[in-house]
């Protein structure tokens, strides 16, 4: 559930071991217990330079929206959905904070940054109303949603969503989740190689948070630590240098980078 007071939540691994914790100044509040049920902390605190970050939580499932943004439906000159549009992202695709992403030797298309807010499911979820969302939210994460983007539309006769979206690694989140806040009133930030290429607020959403918990929970049921990517909006690009680096900041919940290799 929706914490009162805000946290940034994170996992990690250290001397071999998986661990979680908060991020606070002052370096990792170690817990014990689950991240998303009972947990204490136990009074240890690692700083960041002694871990290696992990994703921060491992979801059953990554359901991915499609054009959720009313700016970058009109500049696609497409309409606007009467119901959330989404595909479900390979769990495989999952790469964590700070990971060398690179594209596979079989592919030799383009393929693209797509910054996002990324919502984070605390508990079961099934058939629940937008009034009742908020308390099945864990909170929130940065995505970086990556694409293979010639293969989408490679078959005239099958848009492959799955495939474009579900090749390892190509799934970034993170650094943390931040809980207790309201992601309406945040931007989303993409910084390639060191230039800003989106930048646009997650009120401009067709469908807010809340809605998609709803609606989505009505096809299928949501389980702790799902994640739903909300979709991006204008400024998608290609990453076209043998190294790029990516960074998708969300002021309040923090910096996502990764490393991307062609």
């Amino acid at each position: 559930m929706m914490a009162s007071e805000i946290n940034k939540w994170l996992r990690f691994r250290s001397n071999g071991a998986t661990g979680f914790g908060t991020l606070s100044p002052s370096g990792i509040s170690v817990h014990e217990g689950e991240m998303f049920g009972r947990s204490t902390a136990t009074g240890k605190m690692l700083s960041l330079s002694e871990v290696e970050l992990l994703a921060p939580c491992a979801p059953s499932k990554i359901v991915a929206l499609w054009n959720n943004f009313h700016a970058l439906a009109a500049k696609l000159n497409q309409p606007e959905p009467p119901e959330p549009l989404y595909l479900l992202k390979a769990t495989t695709s999952i790469a964590a904070p700070g990971a060398v992403i690179r594209r596979p030797s079989s592919y030799d298309g383009k393929t693209t940054y797509e910054g996002e807010l990324g919502i984070v499911i605390g508990k079961a979820c099934a058939r629940v109303s937008p009034a009742e969302a908020d308390s099945f939210i864990f909170g929130y994460t940065c995505v970086n949603d990556i694409t293979a983007n010639d293969i989408l539309t490679r078959d005239p006769t099958f848009p492959q969503w799955a495939r474009a979206k579900g090749i390892d690694d190509y799934g970034p989140f993170g650094p943390v989740i931040a809980t207790g806040i309201d992601p309406a009133g945040l931007v989303v930030r993409t910084i390639l190689n060191g230039a800003e290429r989106q930048n646009y607020p997650i009120s401009d959403m067709i469908f807010s948070a809340q809605e998609l918990v709803s609606r989505i929970s009505h096809d299928m049921t949501l389980l702790p630590g799902d994640l739903i990517a909300v979709g991006t909006s204008v400024g998608v690009g290609v990453m076209k240098e043998p190294v790029n680096t990516v960074t998708v900041s969300i002021d309040g919940i923090g910096e996502l980078t990764n490393e991307f290799r062609l």
